[in-house]
């Protein structure tokens, strides 16, 4: 899986997010080309190489001809939606833009407290806002990214000059678009994340965090238009695989991800309750759950109750742990994990068809495991011992453990 990660530690706008991903590789041309199926015209996007601060970066720009960047001073939210909505662009591009353009109105609709269609966009007519967003979906797709991460966005200091007036640094719209999102102080004097930069990465990014676990291709630098003295203004962009993702080096041996690890410990629960509080933790996307009997200060018998999750659902679970559980507080452990390359074949046996979760180190295979919920329900249509079932699946999966696994043993 190929992934990508927005390093912010001074800022993004829209431009310097479209400047990154062309350094990182996305073909100006190609850009440019899809762009086109956007029902607006007189419109150019160009790209060069500048120095931001001793960084060589790429420096996206979106202009207008003359005539109609004077035509059109400002133009509505609904109008910007129609125009992503009626274009030639694939569906996921149209949606994801959408989404983010949503994002952007609805944060400055809550400031001017107003409905969101009574929204306007008022840099270029509301074009380059359009090109930013619309150019970044499409910058992703050219680079073949499935997953994007974010690190957390820098809250500067100062003020802006805006259509609507001198504003505080961030501007309001932008620190509605930033609640819930993890943030750090950066001594700036002035405006470094813009309302379509916060939109891009809080709507576009699957998690706001720390630096993704990946083997990286290709670092992509987009140049801001101000300089600030001491600091770089530009947005660096990593584009890499997940590790042992499908990677053909001796290296990539097993898939590597971040996890949480959230414990609790509890001596004054009902023990007819637990069981309940974990099936309901794993409902909700935890990666796995368990109680483990331990003794507490005084000798008083309890539990551990622990969950292991992705780091976006920690907090899903955090809250669902101390709602229904007797625990006043939980333990937050972050970490790795590495797990085997696994796949899931079909093998055939006198009880029919079925599925075995088969685990590799590399191409080496070092474990099978007959799928539960298939063995069982054969062992119920069969009349027979779910070991009978489970004997039957794992040897007709034996021969993995020579050959590998090879078509001829995929049904």
């Amino acid at each position: 899986m190929k992934i990508a990660y927005l390093d912010v530690f001074i800022g993004i706008s829209g431009d310097m997010m479209l400047g990154a991903l062309i350094d990182a590789g996305a073909d100006v041309y190609q850009l440019r080309e899809q762009l086109e199926g956007l029902p607006i015209s007189n419109w150019q996007l160009s790209a060069e190489k500048i120095s931001k601060g001793g960084i060589q970066a790429t420096k996206a720009t979106v202009s207008l001809h003359e005539h109609q960047e004077h035509s059109h001073p400002h133009r509505r939210y609904v109008e910007l939606a129609e125009m992503i909505q009626t274009s030639e662009l694939p569906t996921e591009v149209i949606e994801q833009s959408l989404a983010v353009l949503r994002t952007v109105a609805e944060a400055e609709a809550t400031v001017h407290g107003v409905p969101v269609d009574e929204i306007h966009f008022h840099e270029l007519g509301g074009v380059d806002t359009l090109i930013d967003i619309v150019g970044s979906v499409i910058g992703f797709r050219l680079l073949g990214v499935d997953t994007i991460y974010c690190s957390p966005l820098p809250i500067s200091h100062g003020y802006v000059d805006t259509a609507h007036g001198r504003l505080p640094v961030p501007p309001p719209a932008v620190t509605e678009l930033l609640k819930g999102v993890p943030t750090f102080p950066v001594d700036v004097d002035g405006e470094t994340v813009t309302p379509t930069g916060a939109a891009l990465a809080a709507s576009l990014s699957q998690r706001v965090g720390a630096f993704p676990p990946m083997v990286v291709e290709s670092i992509g630098y987009g140049a801001g238009t101000k300089d600030f003295p001491g600091r770089p203004n530009v947005l660096r962009l990593w584009i890499g695989h997940v590790a042992g993702d499908g990677l053909s080096t001796d290296e990539e041996q097993f898939v590597v991800d971040e996890v949480v690890t959230i414990e609790a410990n509890m001596d004054d629960m009902n023990p007819e309750l637990q069981p309940a509080l974990v099936e309901k933790i794993l409902s909700e996307g935890a990666l796995d759950a368990w109680l483990t009997p331990i003794q507490m200060k005084k000798g008083r018998p309890a539990v551990k109750l622990a969950a292991l999750t992705a780091p976006e659902n920690a907090e899903v679970i955090t809250e669902i742990i101390l709602r229904e559980s007797t625990s006043f507080g939980v333990r937050l452990t972050s970490g790795q994990r590495r797990c085997l390359l696994r796949e899931t074949i079909t093998v055939a046996t006198a009880y029919g068809d079925l599925p075995v979760k088969v685990g590799r180190i590399g191409s080496e295979v070092v474990t099978v495991a007959p799928e539960y919920e298939d063995c069982r329900r054969a062992a119920q249509e069969y009349n027979v011992p779910l070991k009978v079932i489970y004997a039957a699946a794992s040897a007709a999966a034996s021969v993995l453990w020579v050959g590998g696994a090879g078509e001829d043993s995929q049904e």
